[in-house]
């Protein structure tokens, strides 16, 4: 059994740091692809919150796997979205919408196989900040012990396909279904930020993420992509990445923001923001704009601000800088092992910092 506070709050193992790590471990590393079905229950779900796992989820189905979903859906909330169960329709799972808020609180994860079952307690929901940033706490029951309880996971399907809810199942094919009325679109659709989503992010600046601003034009150590390199759990900080890549074999993910370059004056429109999935499950944030500009060296940080849904703003903080003092202390949580660090602050605070 594992038990975890995330982020990085308190864990029993080591090897889980929070629900996200606790999922790699029941659908990715102790499944082989095509073995049984993976489960998910959760009252709120969003495009971000699966991320992680679309392309798992489509190479177990593939392989003759399968993959159940019950999420709560709601005509006046937004519970679930129809980003979200789209993609896993597509990716061939088989999806649930429970109608009303108030009906669906049970968030629990796992899978079921001829090898055992496993089973992830968690309040802790299918969603980017679910995964990430929020204080949620996460049981991890694995076979032996799912096994002494007497749980299974079809009776758990089963009993809930056999009470009184209103429960609908929503088909690609069918999108005039009553279904997709329950679910809010979180792309094309006006989303206000909670409160806890104002937040600037903290970033030490690492040689990866400057060489090329330091280069001069036409110098070797300019040439290439131009990217800040970002934590692993940037679910809940951008949009929905809903941008798969058309070319490559390793599947990414990608979303486009509008990106104010505050040092530089400058509006980028066609900011993208990249999640590899398939790759090293790292987040990059294209900065091209500031090739070549000398405005950031290692050790610097970089600021990020989240405005609105699809609204941030960039500054580079000078290490030397009387404000790199006060705001270097939020960076927090190592990122990789070469000494990047990051962190969160309210946009209200960092501006008490930057005024």
């Amino acid at each position: 059994m594992q038990f975890t506070i995330h982020p990085n709050v308190y864990n029993t193992d080591p090897k889980s740091k929070g629900l996200l790590h606790m999922l790699e471990q029941a659908w990715v590393r102790e499944q082989n692809a095509g073995e049984g079905t993976f489960y998910i229950i959760s009252g709120f779900s969003n495009y971000n919150g699966g991320v992680r796992f679309y392309e798992t989820f489509k190479h177990h189905i593939d392989n003759g796997g399968s993959c159940v979903a019950f999420l709560g859906g709601s005509t006046s909330q937004r519970l679930s979205s129809q980003q979200v169960v789209e993609q896993l329709l597509e990716v061939g799972c088989k999806v649930y919408i429970i109608n009303r808020k108030r009906l669906l609180h049970a968030k629990l994860y796992g899978y079921s196989s001829e090898k055992g079952e496993s089973l992830v307690i968690s309040s802790g929901n299918f969603t980017g900040p679910g995964m990430s940033q929020n204080i949620e706490a996460s049981l991890y029951l694995q076979s032996k012990h799912v096994q002494e309880m007497g749980f299974s996971w079809e009776d758990v399907a089963q009993s809930f396909l056999k009470q009184n809810w209103d429960i609908y199942e929503p088909q690609l094919k069918d999108r005039k279904h009553p279904s997709w009325k329950l679910l809010y679109d979180e792309v094309s659709g006006t989303v206000k930020l909670e409160d806890e989503q104002e937040v600037t992010m903290l970033i030490t600046l690492g040689a990866a993420d400057t060489a090329r601003i330091q280069a001069n034009p036409g110098e070797k150590s300019g040439l290439g992509s131009q990217y800040f390199w970002l934590s692993k759990d940037s679910y809940d900080f951008f949009p929905a990445l809903t941008i798969r890549n058309d070319r490559g074999q390793k599947a990414t993910y990608s979303a486009v923001i509008n990106m104010n370059y505050v040092d530089l004056n400058l509006i980028d429109k066609e900011c993208r923001v990249t999640f590899e999935a398939e790759n090293n499950l790292d987040f990059r944030l294209g900065t091209g704009k500031l090739r070549y500009t000398k405005i950031a060296k290692a050790g610097d940080l970089a600021a990020i601000s989240r405005i609105s849904d699809y609204d941030y703003e960039l500054r580079i903080i000078k290490q030397e800088s009387d404000t790199y003092t006060h705001l270097s202390p939020f960076a927090i949580n190592f990122i990789g092992h070469l000494g990047k660090k990051f962190g969160y602050i309210s946009n209200t605070e960092f501006n008490k910092f930057i005024s």
